[in-house]
């Protein structure tokens, strides 16, 4: 009988032992989840639907006009073969570069951190004044924005009325000069976020370093070169995905300001989707130009989160 019993509870130990009870935390993990699937499916349902309808409806002929309004049919990569066929499309591509590299990486971050700096060892009063000029351009509409650049830029506005007072002869900014009007407006748009941004890192570095390196005879120059940026890295390099990923969605303040023209001189790749899509109905062609936005951002956004990731881990 003691054998018997013996045997039994060796089994079972056996037994026990094969299959292992779940661990306690899975279970936990899985309950504190919860609250995140309404989030979940709200993505899914308004963020990766719709992705992927337009990642399909880029191989279609779809269109606002005709029998393919009816029923588009499947083209497979016929529009992407005539987009790169398509003369203004390297164009745009070329400009929608230019126009990321020079407002948001170079202009909004140079200038956003020029002005933090301005702000933590400037005259508080003069800090608060530019601070209050540079946030009003952000917080307003985009549209009243837009209308605002416009009133500025254009042939009889602000800019050309200053020059003039001073006996210089402004050109017709958005006529003969459109990418470089969109791009100081542009700048002038987004700054505030970058210098928002680096304004609360700039606070973050600790004082005693400043003032280590003071005592050491570092200037303001090399203080910001091997102090300052080392330190704020991670949020440079936050920032400039966010500005690089806002500025390549830029659509209402070119649209206002030249319409992408004068041509296609101002022909960004948004305006080129809106173009094809809604002025000529090719949705389908249009959605595969919105396609290559899209991926042109996820790379953006790989360099960015490689860059962040040493100072992650």
């Amino acid at each position: 009988m003691t054998s018997l019993t013996t045997t039994a509870a060796g089994q079972d130990a056996r037994g026990r032992g094969a299959h292992p009870p779940r661990p306690r935390g899975v279970g936990r993990s899985l309950v504190r989840s919860l609250p995140l699937v309404p989030a979940i499916i709200l993505l899914a349902v308004f963020l990766v639907g719709p992705v992927i309808s337009s990642f399909y409806g880029s191989f279609t002929d779809s269109s606002l006009t005709g029998s393919a309004a009816k029923g588009a049919s499947f083209v497979g990569f016929g529009n992407y073969l005539e987009l790169v066929a398509d003369k203004d499309f390297p164009k745009s591509v070329l400009l929608t570069l230019v126009f990321l590299f020079a407002s948001a990486i170079v202009g909004q971050n140079v200038l956003g951190l020029g002005l933090a700096l301005l702000m933590k060892s400037g005259n508080r009063v003069v800090g608060a004044i530019v601070g209050t000029l540079v946030v009003t351009a952000w917080v307003l509409p985009e549209i009243v924005a837009a209308f605002a650049a416009y009133a500025f830029f254009n042939a009889t506005g602000t800019l050309n009325t200053l020059l003039a007072a001073v006996g210089l002869d402004g050109p017709n900014w958005l006529y003969r000069l459109p990418m470089i009007a969109v791009i100081l407006a542009n700048i002038w748009r987004g700054t505030a976020f970058s210098m928002l941004v680096y304004s609360a890192a700039i606070d973050d570095v600790p004082d005693d370093v400043r003032e280590s390196a003071e005592i050491d005879g570092a200037g303001g120059a090399k203080r910001l070169i091997y102090i300052t940026i080392p330190m704020i890295r991670r949020s440079i390099s936050t920032n400039l995905m966010l500005t690089t990923l806002q500025t390549l969605s830029v659509f209402t303040l070119i649209f206002v300001l030249t319409g992408g023209g004068p041509g296609t001189d101002s022909s960004t790749l948004p305006i080129l989707a809106y173009q094809e899509a809604f002025k000529f109905s090719r949705l389908g062609f249009g959605t595969a130009i919105a396609t290559i936005m899209l991926v042109v951002g996820a790379l953006f956004s790989i360099v960015y989160i490689r860059a962040l990731k040493p100072e992650v881990d």
